[in-house]
């Protein structure tokens, strides 16, 4: 399973990108085997301004199936990602659980 992390307008430090990456790893480990490859997008939708304005996106690329994504905006960066991993987490339960039920 490839993590790709975009944020064009946001700054990553090596502390988030590697928060990022366990925490992808942690949430959606055990769905590595139907997984190909995970985008975290990362984007302040504010700049300066402030507020609630870190959007997270998250896609995943399953195996014979078409990519899927969710989003979530946070105060923080690590807010969004980990509230937008929980989302695809539960995504995925979701539409791996109904492959498997056929």
């Amino acid at each position: 399973m490839k993590i790709q992390i975009n944020a064009p307008n946001v700054d990553v430090p090596e502390a988030l990108s590697e928060f990022i990456e366990s925490r992808t790893h942690e949430v959606l480990g055990h769905f590595e085997k139907h997984l190909t490859r995970v985008e975290i997008h990362l984007k302040d939708q504010n700049g300066d301004k402030g507020g609630v304005d870190m959007h997270c996106t998250v896609e995943v690329r399953p195996r014979g199936l078409d990519p899927m994504a969710v989003d979530h905006t946070a105060e923080s960066e690590a807010d969004a990602v980990r509230k937008a991993l929980d989302k695809m987490k539960s995504a995925l339960d979701r539409r791996l659980g109904r492959l498997s039920e056929r």
